[in-house]
């Protein structure tokens, strides 16, 4: 039997040898009162570092098409049954799309990932995009992700010859637990998605949303499925409580949670992109620079329907935990400022107590 000292190191090397764990191992990772979280993330940065070394990835979003879903997905704001009051609109100009692809390219942004909503592709929005993202590798050059719903064998294929690098398409939850999440669509239309752009020559980006009323053992079937795919992508999205979609707080996640689902993830897929996601800034909170020991990825500058964290904020992030930029020198970083400028307290630049001081714009105290 490992002891207690030797056990994190036993993981490390286990996932350095890209050997199984046991559903064991894995809940004792997830769940133990035992663990210790500094210790465990210190053993998931080994696994990181081997492949990645310092690099962290920026990915950036562009929702081009906005509701409009027949879908009903419970965690979505899009979901025909959300009653969150999205802006809809179809899918953009193609000349917008590929500006856009220019702008983020110019701001050092690594992959330029398209999402629109909607069930899935038809053979006329498959041309839409197939020409937009062959504009995009001959105007731009930069690479692309696209998630569009369903996707089959020579829709998949098309894209492909067209440039496309990588298709997303998550699997959120575990098989036995979608029903609680989704009745439009099964478990089996999502691997079926995912075999098509595979066999097509596309990388597959694939994931979960924790946080969704989940179980540890549907945890572990989720990061058992993507390793048996071998996903070299994998975005980990934290439940962000939207009022209005019929998913909406199951009061599961902490910080603490967040990272131990971080670092089973990369134990478990120790060559993968493993990338923090949405939700990450409400739930990680502070432990966003210890979960990047097991990340190695992030998404900059929102996401689909809601907000994140701006981009020099996610930078500063990055480098203050000792981690690098992939790309830096193309990023336009804006990092001139004197130490004083950067200080800041929950984002507010005043830092003076209105109790106590004058400060112009703080009304001073009324209480003797």
């Amino acid at each position: 039997m490992t002891s207690e000292s030797n056990k994190y190191q036993a993981w490390t090397d286990k996932a350095l040898a890209n050997e199984d764990f046991s559903r064991e191992e894995c809940l004792e990772i997830l769940a133990s009162p035992e663990i210790d979280l500094l210790k465990l993330a210190s053993a998931a940065g080994d696994v990181r570092m081997k492949t990645f070394g310092k690099k962290v990835k920026i990915h950036q979003i562009n929702n081009v098409q906005n509701g409009l879903c027949p879908e009903d997905c419970g965690y979505c704001g899009q979901s025909k049954d959300s009653d969150l009051p999205v802006n809809k609109y179809a899918l953009k100009p193609e000349d917008e799309i590929v500006e856009e692809a220019r702008q983020a390219k110019e701001r050092g942004v690594y992959r330029y990932c398209m999402v629109s909503s909607g069930t899935g592709l038809n053979d006329k929005r498959t041309d839409q995009f197939a020409n937009i993202i062959g504009r995009i590798r001959d105007e731009v050059g930069i690479k692309t992700c696209l998630s569009a719903g369903f996707v089959e064998y020579e829709q998949a294929k098309k894209l492909k010859e067209a440039g496309l690098d990588r298709l997303n398409h998550n699997l959120n939850t575990s098989e036995s637990h979608t029903p609680e999440v989704v009745t439009t669509h099964t478990y089996q239309d999502r691997l079926d998605t995912l075999r098509n752009s595979r066999q097509a020559g596309l990388e597959n980006c694939s994931g979960m949303i924790a946080g969704m009323g989940e179980s540890d053992n549907d945890v572990v079937d989720v990061v058992f499925e993507v390793r048996r795919l071998a996903v070299p992508s994998i975005p980990i999205n934290f439940l962000v409580p939207v009022e209005g979609n019929r998913v909406y707080d199951f009061d599961q996640l902490d910080p603490i949670r967040c990272v131990r689902i971080l670092c089973l993830f990369r134990f478990l897929n120790p060559k993968a992109e493993i990338r923090m996601g949405g939700g990450r800034e409400g739930h990680l909170r502070g432990l966003q620079s210890l979960a990047l020991y097991a990340a190695n990825s992030v998404f900059v500058e929102g996401y689909l329907v809601t907000r994140g964290d701006r981009k020099n904020k996610v930078f500063r992030l990055i480098k203050d935990a000792g981690f690098e930029i992939e790309n830096e020198e193309a990023f336009q970083i804006e990092d001139d400022e004197v130490s004083s400028k950067k200080f800041s307290i929950d984002d507010n630049p005043s830092i003076l107590n209105p109790k106590t001081t004058k400060a112009q714009g703080c009304a001073p105290s009324t209480s003797s």
